[in-house]
């Protein structure tokens, strides 16, 4: 692609950045398109920083444009400015304690106006798995979005926990998930079905079943202390690189090859 000398970046998306496949401009070669991105998908299973503008340049493979093929210049650059950064994984710290931050945005595709799950898990205070999946249906409010989300990080926690527990690795405690969307929490802390939440999926309410149980815990946090918002929008340069740090993103020193 001649990005061999490109400047680098040090975000890997504008904040204003909005993608759509019915974008008009000058298509591109599909398949170079196809190929750089899906080189991109591997290198999110270590980067965890890239995870949302990978996710968005993604939907474009059918028809790709010069604007979608700018967006991925745009991650090429940042990879060249952050090529030795990394997940670092720190030792003794809450070691057996699995936390999960839930978080969605509230109809980001512009084209069919769903929301997109965000799930960023950490155990011992270091990042072991993300998600960042489209929602299947449309969300008419930010407390649905975000309840959806919820649910998906109930099955992902299950999931880790009975996978930690096939390695012999015992949790102390139930998996603790984090959310900044307080109706989203009364939502899957009321057993009763009402009129907020009778047209939700029965699957959704899952959550609410393993709450009722004590299989997962839930909890506020705060919207500065969400760190899965790193998955959920393009951020700014000062926020973005806040939570690069807080999520374990640093820069690895390389050692001395004997």
């Amino acid at each position: 692609m001649g990005m061999g000398d490109c400047n680098p970046c040090s975000i890997p998306m504008e904040p204003r950045s909005r993608l759509s496949k019915f974008d008009e401009g000058m298509l591109v070669d599909a398949t170079l398109y196809r190929s750089v991105v899906g080189s991109l998908r591997y290198l999110v299973n270590t980067r965890p920083d890239m995870a949302y503008s990978v996710g968005m340049v993604s939907r474009y493979m059918e028809v790709p444009t010069q604007n979608h093929m700018n967006a991925v210049k745009q991650i090429l650059r940042y990879i060249k400015g952050t090529y030795d950064m990394g997940c670092v994984f720190k030792y003794g710290e809450e070691d057996n304690v699995l936390v999960g931050y839930c978080d969605s945005d509230l109809a980001g595709d512009v084209d069919d106006r769903k929301s997109t799950t965000r799930i960023l898990f950490f155990l011992g205070g270091s990042p072991i798995t993300w998600v960042s999946q489209k929602q299947k249906v449309v969300a008419p409010s930010s407390c649905e979005a975000e309840y959806m989300a919820a649910t998906g990080g109930a099955c992902q926690g299950i999931w880790l926990m009975k996978l930690l527990d096939s390695l012999r690795r015992k949790i102390k405690e139930k998996p603790l998930l984090k959310i900044d969307n307080k109706s989203a929490i009364a939502l899957a802390n009321n057993l009763v079905h009402h009129e907020r939440s009778k047209h939700i999926d029965t699957k959704f309410h899952f959550i609410r079943e393993c709450i009722e149980k004590g299989i997962i815990g839930i909890e506020h946090v705060r919207t500065e202390g969400q760190l899965a918002d790193i998955l959920t929008k393009p951020l700014g340069r000062q926020r973005f690189t806040e939570l690069r740090t807080k999520i374990g993103i640093q820069h690895i020193k390389m050692g001395k090859q004997v």
